[in-house]
């Protein structure tokens, strides 16, 4: 050693941790606490704001809306599909009826079949003028280049479910168009 300088001290003073010791002082809840009644409450606030979500998309309220349905516009289209009778909300109960009646041997099999498909075609021929119509309409309405695209498909769709099983639940009565 030289005369100036000092000792060096080897090693930490302490020994080197297993690797099972050191993962253990590194180890940290991934998410949260493990706390069961934390978690439980967690999961109750949760349960509460999904039920409120659900309750405020089936009023239609707009802050629980999903993208898809949200604006001035798809309020308009869905009031103006709720308030008219759409042939394809009774596709349903119609094909129903005609899978009974292809049960029935003999003639009735093929006309069922000729009735089901002849009301098909009225149906998509019903979504069709409805989406004429909703052009024209929205068009006065909101302004001709500020129509919001989709909004036939949007029509089309809603025209063709059940209404009772319709998201959001129609806020108008039958007859009630929107001005």
């Amino acid at each position: 050693m030289s005369e100036g300088s000092s000792p060096v001290l080897s090693g930490k003073g302490r020994p080197t941790p297993s690797r099972k010791q050191a993962e253990a002082m590194n180890a940290r809840p991934i998410v949260g606490s493990r706390d069961k009644a934390a978690i439980k409450e967690q999961r109750r606030q949760q349960a509460t704001a999904r039920e409120r979500a659900r309750l405020g998309m089936m009023e239609g309220d707009e802050r629980y809306l999903t993208p898809r349905d949200k604006g001035p516009q798809r309020r308009f289209v869905r009031d103006y599909v709720d308030a008219r009778w759409n042939i394809g909300e009774m596709l349903i109960p119609m094909m129903l009826v005609v899978l009974v009646m292809t049960f029935i041997p003999g003639i009735i099999q093929v006309i069922s079949l000729g009735v089901i498909w002849a009301f098909v075609l009225l149906a998509v021929l019903d979504a069709f003028f409805l989406g004429v119509r909703m052009k024209k309409i929205l068009g006065n309405k909101f302004g001709e280049d500020k129509v919001q695209p989709g909004f036939r498909w949007y029509a089309a769709m809603r025209a063709f479910q059940f209404r009772p099983l319709r998201m959001p639940k129609p806020q108008t009565k039958r007859g009630n168009f929107p001005k």
